[in-house]
């Protein structure tokens, strides 16, 4: 992981870009008075984003299976779906 100020990134932008994608580094961007940003591959991005999705998921099954547990849960018929001859 590297930290650098924003003058140092305007200077060396595709050095730095080249570090986040081939060296798979993450760079912060230190901003004086402003919030910091993070510089990574679209690669790292996907992995994370998938990570989120997955996560958010599974808290969902897992809310349904306490509701379950709790006596909450609902119990249908199922639907019989007819193939097209």
């Amino acid at each position: 992981m590297l930290a650098i100020n924003y003058s140092t990134l305007r200077n060396n932008l595709k050095n730095y870009c080249d570090a986040a994608i081939d060296e798979n580094e993450t760079v912060i961007v230190t901003r004086k008075g402003e919030k910091n940003v993070v510089i990574i591959s679209l690669d790292k991005y996907n992995q994370i984003m998938k990570s989120a999705r997955n996560s958010e998921y599974l808290a969902m099954i897992e809310r349904g299976i306490e509701q379950l547990a709790s006596g909450r849960g609902q119990q249908h018929e199922l639907i019989e779906v007819e193939e097209d001859e």
